[in-house]
């Protein structure tokens, strides 16, 4: 029998099963440094609430934005697998980050797989230059639920752009601002913004108790300049709801992976220990070693289930570029959705409960805010509140009894007074 390579066992994904693709190693061989760099700040900025804008930059150096975007247009050519993969380790140094630019791969994965012509062609360029792009949907104001106050109007020879959003997550760290709007008809649509236009300010007034530094507060727009022409959201990607929860789960894997690691290290250079313990070192305690196992379980639990999603994200993609008949595309965007919303059920108590029991394996010094360990459960309990599971649980059971479509897009706001 040969020798045992390794290698194999040093290698990140050594613990956390099979890589996304054969290809992943040698695309995450190219953003591991950066993803180091940005780990060692974390536990700081996230004290002293100092916003990532140098982290954010060597992402951008790097053109992590053009993963998706493909090789022979300048990019990556990363696979769905591959990306969500990526956003986990991304999420695993800073959780903060993956969700800065959820609005960005978004805008990319519209692009990527939309029709040839002149739209896609001016903004697969930037995405390849490595240009950043924020998310302006949601809104705070009286609008009821599938409407928006903010207005996409004509202003001279151009369109304008005219009201308040809020979840503006990552527009402050953009060079672009993909903002959806109510059209001159009444009908909802979308165009992309300078973020540093005339007519364009971006606030930082996020005061969620987790993910405090992606940037997820208010945009102002006061006829502030589009390029190009208003496009329809009916025409954008069908499977947008599915890809947008999976950067979720990505970045809630991450947390996972990352509470895991930080209680491993913690346990293993502890001495302190109680008179009551079953070891004279927390490192040789058989009680605190199973709370330690218990979260890398979670965690390992999250990284499948994340995988598995992400494998249905990419076959919704196929099918769009596919140009399947209509019937048979909707079928697989209909078992992405219902995927997902199972995979953000149960993905979601893994990692609330990793980022809680882990305090088991510790002492009372574990809570001092020097070393931060409660980002964890605040930073994933706060993603787990957007779209929440609820729903999602109800939507996946009236699909299983009752074979009844989930629906596509998921809104906020007053419900009408006609409405039941």
């Amino acid at each position: 029998m040969s020798e045992p390579d390794a290698t194999r066992w040093a290698a990140p994904w050594a613990a956390w099963g099979t890589p996304p693709s054969s290809r992943y190693e040698a695309l995450a061989a190219r953003f591991r440094p950066i993803f180091a760099r940005i780990r060692e700040g974390a536990i700081a900025r996230e004290r002293e609430r100092d916003l990532p804008y140098a982290a954010i930059g060597w992402l951008r150096e790097a053109r992590f934005g053009a993963l998706r975007v493909p090789e022979d247009e300048g990019g990556f050519g990363a696979s769905l697998p591959d990306l969500f993969g990526l956003l986990a380790e991304l999420a695993e140094a800073d959780s903060n980050l993956p969700q800065a630019l959820r609005n960005h791969f978004g805008f990319a994965e519209d692009t990527i797989g939309g029709p040839a012509g002149d739209r896609r062609t001016h903004w697969i360029a930037r995405l390849a230059a490595g240009d950043l792009f924020g998310g302006a949907w949601s809104e705070t104001g009286t609008a009821t639920v599938g409407t928006f106050e903010t207005r996409i109007h004509r202003s001279g020879s151009r369109w304008g752009l005219t009201g308040k959003k809020y979840y503006t997550t990552g527009s402050l760290f953009a060079d672009w601002i993909d903002v959806v709007g109510t059209g001159e008809a009444g009908e909802e649509t979308s165009v992309v913004v300078p973020a540093k236009a005339p007519g364009v300010e971006i606030l930082d007034d996020w005061d969620g108790f987790g993910q405090r530094l992606t940037a997820s507060g208010t945009a102002l727009f006061e006829d502030a300049p589009a390029v190009g022409d208003p496009l329809p959201t009916a025409v954008r990607f069908p499977y947008g709801p599915a890809f947008f929860q999976a950067v979720h789960l990505a970045t809630l894997t991450g947390i996972a992976r990352a509470a895991a690691g930080e209680v491993a290290r913690a346990v293993r250079e502890r001495n302190r220990t109680y008179s009551h313990a079953a070891g004279a070192r927390p490192s040789a305690d058989p009680q605190v070693l199973q709370v330690v196992g218990r979260v890398h379980g979670l965690a390992y639990a999250a990284v499948a289930i994340n995988g598995q999603a992400a494998q249905a994200v990419q076959r919704a993609y196929e099918a769009r570029i596919a140009g399947l008949p209509e019937a048979e595309a909707r079928a697989i965007n209909v078992a992405a959705e219902i995927e997902l919303a199972q995979a953000q059920s149960v993905l979601t108590g893994l990692v609330l409960d990793a980022g809680t029991i882990l305090f088991d394996a510790l002492g009372a010094s574990a809570t001092s805010r020097r070393h931060a360990l409660d980002r964890h459960w605040r930073n994933a309990r706060t993603i787990s509140s957007h779209n929440p599971r609820i729903f999602k649980d109800r939507v996946v059971g009236d699909y299983a009894v009752n074979g009844t479509e989930p629906p596509f897009q998921w809104k906020i706001g007053h419900l009408r007074e006609d409405r039941p």
